[in-house]
């Protein structure tokens, strides 16, 4: 008879799961047992997403089953799993803000009462912080937590509900390096205490790093399962696309041009009417990539915004070319030709229940030769998009389809190929390449190097470090709206002096390799 420490704790066999026409999951078997990490990697669309989703009770397979410790079970909630010892701690934290870190662990709990026992909530919180080191405030409201903080919340939440698997869905991707030590330190002693830890990453270093097995996704199928120790960057990423990937950046040297954009001083407000960018001046000039590195909610999506348009600035000035665009609505930014690719792409930069035609046409509705007087030539525009999908590799049946019914993947493609359609002046890049497999993010990138070889100016802001050290040729670091540092050259600055920075400690005197400006 198998023995408990050879059964696994979790045991999904032959999951098979269709949406409409589209296959997401083909017969997939996959197990998680006691004490170690396994690691699901795959591209955009390969089906990782869709089997955790079952794992966690969102979606019932089509065909397959599920078994926790030997005994079959089949979830229809969220709840259900939680239950038998299966939790979640999603990309998107799935958090209350005004609410306090012990409401929230609390919060959804069957069988409360009307008065909360809020003593020994935070007592059990300090059991499980100092057993994890997942140290947190209990009494703080998640809104005034940092993004790290949240995120051991979450893991707080599905430990103090006695989950034995926990699946981490990109759980390094809002992280300073020394934050991400301290989570898989975190890992590490929950998996030498017997729990099992399904890790998503895109990120192959630390797959490398972390796992003890790894299982390679392709087209909803299992490609190799194979242990931690055994694998390489290269062969992975080979693995998970089906060619090799070259992952060294191809920069050519270029002298920069003119100045394309300066911002003096510039102060904006979030939308919650606090201060968000704080006395901020920086400058982009033709042919150059500014990276901006930091962690999510220091400003940087408040930046992007008051750079282009979308958000008012109170105090200081933006120029662009030498002209005073400080007050100019979005329009405006347009017509001067600068090009925005926001990192919700699902909100933000594209409209989900339009057609991949509409969808182009909301940024070139007023250009020639897509309008026409006061009405537009979706003959033009429908040709555009074509020509876009088949330049980008924006895999799509149709452009009369919803934009939401593409991948992550295709979706950016397909935000990317607008932004970038013309011959933009500055382009301002936020994640450009967040959640997407190693293939999809070697083409942004290239096509982010192609218009700066163009003399493009642009502004690629990156909570990854890797992507900004390769991709700039000059780099700052922001913190609660304001540049830590500026570094002229990323080569001579190490992702410890960078996490430094991002975490709000200027360096002084400035790291080598900065110069004055």
């Amino acid at each position: 008879m198998e023995s408990e420490r050879q059964r696994p704790l979790v045991q999904m066999l032959g999951i098979t799961k269709s949406f409409a026409s589209v296959r997401a999951n083909r017969g997939i078997d996959f197990d998680v047992f006691a004490g170690e990490v396994h690691t699901l990697l795959g591209e955009n669309g390969a089906g990782k997403s869709t089997l955790m989703n079952i794992l966690n009770g969102l979606y019932q397979p089509d065909a397959g089953s599920i078994r926790v410790k030997g005994r079959e079970c089949r979830f229809s909630s969220p709840r259900e799993a939680i239950a038998a010892g299966i939790g979640m701690v999603h990309q998107h934290f799935m958090l209350v803000p005004v609410l306090t870190v012990w409401e929230n662990l609390v919060m959804g709990l069957p069988g409360l009462k009307a008065v909360l026992p809020k003593r020994d909530v935070i007592r059990k919180i300090g059991e499980l912080s100092d057993r994890y080191g997942l140290d947190v405030e209990p009494e703080a409201q998640v809104w005034q937590l940092s993004v790290g903080e949240q995120q051991r919340v979450e893991i707080l939440k599905m430990l103090y509900r006695n989950a034995e698997v926990l699946v981490l869905d990109e759980p390094t991707s809002v992280l300073t390096p020394q934050e991400v030590r301290r989570l898989f330190d975190t890992i590490r002693q929950m998996t030498a205490e017997g729990h099992g830890v399904v890790f998503i990453s895109h990120k192959l270093d630390e797959v490398m790093e972390i796992s003890d097995r790894i299982t390679i996704l392709r087209s909803g199928e299992v490609v190799e399962t194979l242990p931690g120790r055994m694998a390489t960057r290269e062969m992975l990423a080979e693995k998970m696309v089906g060619r090799k990937i070259v992952f060294a950046v191809d920069k050519a040297v270029l002298n920069p041009g003119d100045t394309v954009l300066e911002a003096e001083g510039i102060c904006a407000l979030n939308d919650r009417g606090l201060p968000a960018i704080r006395n901020l001046s920086l400058s982009i000039r033709e042919g150059e990539i500014l990276g901006i590195a930091g962690i999510a909610g220091n400003g940087q999506k408040e930046l992007c915004e008051a750079l282009t348009g979308l958000r008012p600035i109170h105090f200081g000035r933006v120029l662009l070319r030498g002209k005073d665009m400080t007050g100019r609505k979005p329009m405006d930014f347009l017509q001067a030709g600068v090009s925005y690719i926001p990192a919700d792409r699902k909100g933000t930069g594209l409209v989900g229940a339009m057609n991949l035609r509409e969808n182009f046409a909301l940024k070139n509705f007023w250009r020639k030769p897509y309008a026409r007087g006061p009405f537009l030539s979706w003959e033009s525009i429908a040709g555009e998009t074509g020509r876009i999908v088949e330049r980008f590799g924006v895999s799509a049946p149709g452009l009369g389809i919803p934009v939401r019914n593409l991948s992550g993947g295709n979706q950016q493609r397909l935000m990317l190929g607008r932004e970038l359609s013309g011959t933009p002046d500055l382009i301002v890049a936020m994640q450009p390449t967040w959640g997407l497999d190693v293939g999809a993010t070697e083409f942004v990138r290239d096509q982010l190097l192609r218009q700066r070889e163009r003399g493009a100016a642009v502004l690629l802001v990156s909570e990854d470090l890797e992507e900004v050290l390769a991709l700039s040729d000059r780099l700052a670091v922001i913190h609660k709206g304001e540049i830590m540092g500026m570094v002229e050259d990323p080569r001579s600055a190490s992702e410890e002096e960078l996490g430094l920075m991002m975490a709000g400690i200027r360096r002084e005197p400035a790291i080598e390799g900065e110069k004055a400006r």
